[in-house]
Order: structure tokens, then C-alpha cells, then sequence
């Protein structure tokens, strides 16, 4: 599969996560950063997108530990990414 359709099926199971507060995390976390990925950070990304909903929002909230296998830069960033942006 090219790049251009990879990135356009990453991007709608990001926004599409089935928990609206995911949807917003995930999906805007996708949106703010998947230009630079390399094809590892790719492969990363959509592994991490396997994982349950309430799983990756407590990782990134801070309220569970991060499990070993995602414990690394795209964590770091998930985790201070800002999902809710107020007017």
C-alpha cells in the first residue's frame, strides 16, 4: 500500500475510535503529527491504534502506567498533546 492510502486509512480509524474523547485524541494527535513519521513511526502508530480506547486515554491522561512496548517519543507526545482546544 503507497504512503498517500496508508495515511488516509490511519487517519479515519484515528477519528473513529468509538469514544468521542478518543476520537479527539487520537485523530488530533494523528492530524498534528503523522507529516513527519517516518514508516517506523507509522508501524508504531497503527500498532497503537489496536490498543483499546480506555487504555490509550488513561496513558496519555497520566492515570495508568504506560506499558513497556509504549513507553518512547510518541507516548511522550500523545501525553502533551493538546486535544481540547478552547476558544
Amino acid at each position: 500500500m503507497n504512503r498517500t492510502a496508508r495515511l488516509k486509512r490511519l487517519k479515519f480509524r484515528a477519528w473513529h475510535r468509538g469514544v468521542r474523547e478518543a476520537d479527539m485524541l487520537v485523530g488530533g494527535f494523528f492530524d498534528a503529527h503523522h507529516a513527519g513519521w517516518s514508516e517506523a513511526e507509522l508501524d508504531a502508530f497503527e500498532a497503537l491504534l489496536e490498543e483499546q480506547d480506555v487504555d490509550i486515554l488513561a496513558w496519555a491522561m497520566g492515570t495508568a502506567a504506560v506499558p513497556e512496548r509504549w513507553r518512547g517519543e510518541m507516548m511522550n507526545r500523545l501525553q502533551t498533546h493538546d486535544y481540547i482546544k478552547l476558544p
